[in-house]
């Protein structure tokens, strides 16, 4: 079931002491204006590697609220017609979805997702004769394509899943397997290569739908360690104008608007709709994931390359890459909250940052708690002009990137550090009821507990980045925005160090993140775009 949510207009400007806490989800996403997409310069060589969005959220699915989801994407910007060799996953980089459940900013438990490229070297014979040669089609397909390894695939992606305990890098590490039959090769659908292929949308669904495989988790308690997961291609579920926001916000000024306005949804194109993405989702027991008492979780995505690649002059037949590779794994690519590379860091430091773990995040305080965004804001948004907060260090979006909300999602012994933080005990809201605006909205199973395909992470960052935390902090510090837990951090955030003012708590950007399609049921993004329709 696909499930388009409808516009809410109808926003209270007042909230609550509770959910006005939730805004500090904006802490790394500072002035959310695309999600990591092409964000360093070092990973936009690198595309196959290049994380995108990251989701961590307890399941709306019917009957499957006790299990979590976690969606790494992965190759943006892709148009559904790039053939004819499409997306097909990097067989020389390692994926990876990192688990810390215990709040010391290091994995405990880590997903680890190795591709393969099997080609068959479809051939035809062409000519007459005895002596008729065969020759190798030029193509990933030779018919319509419908079933699970479908013999009218020239080549056929496939990859393994490894669950390692305590560190990625040391040898307690298991494949995960089928449930059905005990097999460690889980099998990738094709991209959505077009309909005369592989059918209309719904047809390509159910094409993929046979690639959510029933795996076994190991180490995992029983009846906990039943898991699904999937890998394959999606339609791009973040929305958001890119290239007017990184023309300097090259918009009216009714694009960063009030969202109270009835229109407000109306004033901008989201830009990236017709793109798609590749997925890795994995839906596990919320017991397997925090099996102890402490039941916040913290999440985040890494790619990482061999360290030596080089050039083969003549490579080899097949569909490898060209290159030799050797050497220990590099990091390359790092996401947890949306946005904290792309519009964060410095320009200087976005690499380092890639390569990076939320361990020694402290490198990097300085561009949280003395943004450089909101000021940007201020002096190219019209009527916005010299609005930027003044308190600091900006302790109220420090709290959020290095420790979580307390009462949401901070964990009871936390390490600062930065990641995406969920609250395994908050029950889910089933999705005709969620709010894009997440806490903020009065939904604690939204974003910054996480986040889900429908919430949107551009307005919540925009109320924080240009100061609605302070205004809600008032100025008897109500929720404790003052201080930074474990330093010796503080700030006067309050309503008087908002230029903005009220104004700020009703930001908005006029893209319409509510109007994305979404599936209803896992892996819940929507069927991708095809690249040739009938």
């Amino acid at each position: 079931m696909k499930v388009q949510r409808k516009t809410n207009t109808t926003k209270n400007n007042k909230f609550k002491f509770n959910i006005l806490a939730g805004s500090l989800l904006a802490v790394v996403s500072v002035a959310a204006l695309a999600s990591s997409h092409r964000e360093a310069p070092s990973i936009t060589t690198t595309p196959k590697a290049d994380g995108t969005d990251f989701y961590m959220f307890r399941s709306y699915e019917t009957n499957r609220s006790d299990f979590i989801t976690l969606i790494a994407n992965y190759q943006p910007l892709q148009d559904g017609y790039g053939g004819p060799n499409y997306f097909s996953m990097d067989p020389n980089a390692l994926y990876e979805i990192h688990i810390d459940n215990d709040g010391d900013a290091q994995e405990e438990i880590t997903f680890q997702f190795n591709f393969r490229n099997n080609l068959k070297d479809i051939a035809l014979p062409i000519g007459s004769g005895s002596n008729t040669p065969s020759v190798s089609i030029p193509l990933i397909q030779a018919g319509a394509v419908s079933t699970l390894s479908d013999p009218n695939l020239n080549l056929n992606e496939t990859y393994t899943m490894t669950v390692v305990r305590d560190g990625r890098r040391n040898g307690n590490r298991t494949l995960a397997a089928k449930t059905s039959g005990g097999s460690t090769t889980l099998e990738k659908p094709v991209d959505y290569i077009g309909e005369k292929t592989l059918g209309n949308a719904a047809a390509y669904q159910s094409y993929a739908d046979a690639h959510i495989h029933n795996v076994t988790i190991p180490g995992c308690a029983a009846g906990t360690n039943q898991a699904r997961v999937f890998v394959g291609q999606r339609q791009e579920g973040f929305a958001v104008n890119l290239g007017t926001i990184f023309d300097l916000v090259n918009a009216p000024a009714s694009a960063i608007s009030n969202r109270s306005s009835a229109n407000a949804n109306a004033a901008a194109v989201n830009s990236i709709q017709d793109k798609n993405i590749t997925s890795i989702a994995l839906e596990i027991h919320k017991d397997c994931l925090a099996p102890s008492t402490e039941k916040v979780i913290g999440g985040w995505t890494t790619a990482s390359l061999r360290q030596v690649q080089i050039g083969d002059g003549v490579p080899a037949q097949g569909h490898q890459t060209a290159e030799k590779v050797g050497g220990a794994w590099v990091q390359v690519s790092r996401l947890g909250m949306p946005l904290v590379n792309e519009v964060v860091i410095g320009l200087k430091d976005k690499d380092r940052f890639n390569a990076s773990k939320p361990s020694g995040d402290g490198q990097f305080l300085t561009y949280v708690s003395n943004p450089t965004l909101p000021q940007l804001i201020s002096m190219v948004v019209p009527g916005l002009q010299n609005t930027a907060p003044t308190n600091f260090p900006r302790t109220d979006l420090l709290n959020v990137f290095l420790a979580g909300i307390q009462g949401v999602n901070r964990p009871a012994n936390v390490t600062l550090s930065e990641m995406m933080r969920l609250n395994t005990t908050t029950p889910p809201t089933p999705i005709a009821n969620q709010n894009t605006l997440g806490v903020i909205g009065n939904d604690n199973a939204g974003y910054p507990n996480g986040r889900r395909p429908i919430d949107d992470v551009v307005d919540i960052s925009l109320v924080a980045v240009m100061g609605g935390l302070c205004v809600a902090n008032g100025t008897t510090n109500g929720l404790g925005l003052n201080t930074v837990p474990g330093t010796s951090l503080t700030s006067a955030c309050n309503p008087n160090s908002v230029p903005l003012g009220q104004t700020s708590l009703t930001l908005h950007d006029a893209v319409a993140q509510e109007q994305v399609m979404f599936l209803s049921r896992f892996p819940f993004l929507n069927t991708p775009i095809p690249g040739a329709r009938n």
